[in-house]
């Protein structure tokens, strides 16, 4: 039987061994639950016992935001990771929503929350006080069971408004222990923390590893492209966590020399390009292992050695899942044609969303996991990623795929990210258009752009871009993903330059935005 997360704590209560690296500062884990322990008793003097035990975690990636996950954990409490990149009233109904008593914040996002929000500044006064006034005891209380709410995870919000994902005591624990035991992390490892913590692959990937391998756990305030080898180096990093664009902008920084002297084994995450992967490998001696799974869990996709480079892999075996491709009725979709990832088998560890009915059947219809994400399967079985459902393109009636364009054109010279979405179009439906950042020192040349694009030979009929966007960077959510929904919004609405194909696979030309 897995491990809850309050047992993987309680099981560090005697470890000497390092538990939270964080700048110059290190807590052996032994004192990390004692900490732990401290604000759980804190908790029963914060939380009304007439209203659901929640509350707001605010905080950049510092060791107070994992002292507040565990004594959740260790109480049965529920903490809520909110997105400081969400602001004003979308900030606010996020905890509401959640239905947070209170909200644990700090520099500098304490003034992101207007003042008839409860908070608890944990750099003042009265944070010491309340502190202070707890006793630090063993713990000798009944543990929260599996199915208690330890914490709720907001969806990224890249295409949607976000939603909170339940993360039970069980589902927590069982995540970390697969994870350790998968990369064999243990005491001689070093977890690196960069991303933010509010994300599934931050708390699951990294700091539940780390605990359940009694690794200890680096903490970065927030993500730095350019500090990313520095930290490993000085702090010895052996495995670390990414997501979205993150390792391709470690690679855009300057090579050194003494880049593959370093300490790390292995990285783990998603939507690493093929090209990065390989790259980042050969700059660092560091192999990076991807998987797919979303922060609801009922999908999960592994590499195998046989696994081909750009495919997500198979199902996790061990799994009790049907997972498939199919259309909008349900039919599966033959190999190669394009569809909605779903499981069959229905939504496996997947709670439900909270305080939200209509999105957790809209993931859950007819028995089945609707994942909203679109992909593909190839004659041999693997599956490929396609993009999100929201980001389906429809041109003359055929449905195309923005990630597999997207994969294309970050393969031309020198292009750094591409995001490709719709614009719409009363003859075809819809338009492709490409917004794309350049390789530093780069700028875009319109008659080699297309030269190369016209000469992939993978490329559809219906993908060159009729509109090219050119940005100085492309937006981005707190976990390093694509804001396609920005893009898509401003349209041709921008003062960025812009480029367009009068014919689909024509030269390109300037052309006027309507900014």
């Amino acid at each position: 039987m897995p491990s809850t997360l309050a047992e993987l704590l309680l099981a560090r209560v005697d470890d000497p061994n390092p538990g939270y690296l964080f700048e110059d500062d290190s807590i052996p884990w032994g004192e990390v639950v004692e900490r732990c322990l401290v604000r759980a008793e804190a908790l029963s003097e914060l939380l009304d016992s007439t209203q659901p035990p929640h509350f707001g975690l605010l905080l950049e990636n510092v060791p107070e935001y994992l002292l507040w996950v565990g004594a959740a954990a260790l109480s049965g409490a529920t903490a809520v990771g909110l997105n400081p990149t969400r602001r004003g009233a979308e900030l606010v109904m996020d905890a509401a929503h959640a239905d947070c008593q209170f909200v644990v914040t700090g520099q500098p996002h304490a003034s992101l929350l207007p003042t008839d929000v409860a908070t608890l500044d944990v750099e003042s006064p009265a944070y010491d006080r309340l502190l202070a006034r707890q006793v630090a005891k063993p713990f000798d209380g009944p543990l929260p069971d599996a199915e208690t709410t330890a914490v709720l995870i907001f969806t990224s919000g890249s295409t949607s408004a976000p939603k909170a994902v339940r993360l039970t005591n069980g589902r927590a624990g069982a995540a970390g222990e697969r994870m350790a035991a998968g990369f064999g992390l243990s005491a001689d490892d070093v977890a690196y923390c960069q991303m933010p913590l509010f994300h599934g692959n931050a708390l699951l990937a990294c700091w539940a590893a780390a605990l359940a391998g009694g690794s200890a756990v680096v903490l970065r305030r927030r993500f730095s492209a350019s500090e990313f080898i520095d930290d490993v180096r000085k702090y010895g990093c052996t495995y670390f966590t990414y997501v979205g664009r993150s390792v391709q902008y470690v690679l855009a920084q300057p090579e050194r020399d003494d880049d593959v002297h370093n300490t790390l084994r292995v990285g783990f995450g998603t939507e690493a390009s093929v090209v990065d992967r390989a790259a980042f490998e050969q700059r660092f001696g560091c192999a990076l292992v991807e998987s797919y799974g979303s922060s609801e869990s009922a999908i999960v996709l592994v590499r195998t050695p046989d696994t081909p480079p750009e495919a997500l892999g198979v199902p996790r075996p061990g799994d009790d899942a049907d997972i498939a491709v199919v259309d909008a009725d349900g039919n599966e979709r033959p190999a190669g044609q394009v569809g909605e990832l779903v499981n069959r088998a229905g939504g496996g560890p997947f709670e439900g969303y909270y305080n939200n009915t209509e999105a957790s059947e809209h993931r859950l219809r007819d028995g089945w996991f609707w994942s909203g994400d679109l992909a593909w399967q190839d004659e041999n079985g693997y599956f490929h990623f396609a993009g999100r459902a929201d980001d389906r393109i429809r041109v003359d009636g055929e449905n195309l795929s923005a990630a597999r364009i997207e994969s294309l054109l970050e393969r031309l010279p020198g292009i750094a990210a591409a995001a490709v979405y719709a614009v719409a179009d009363p003859s075809t439906g819809d338009l492709v258009m490409a917004a794309l950042e350049m390789e530093h020192g780069m700028t875009f040349q319109p008659e080699e752009f297309h030269a190369s694009l016209m000469a992939q030979p993978d490329l559809g009929t219906k993908w060159p871009p009729s509109y090219v966007r050119i940005v100085e960077g492309l937006p981005m959510t707190a976990n390093n993903k694509v804001q396609i929904s920005v893009l898509r919004s401003a349209g041709l609405d921008t003062t960025d330059p812009i480029w367009r194909s009068v014919h689909r696979g024509g030269a390109y030309e300037p052309s006027e935005s309507i900014a």
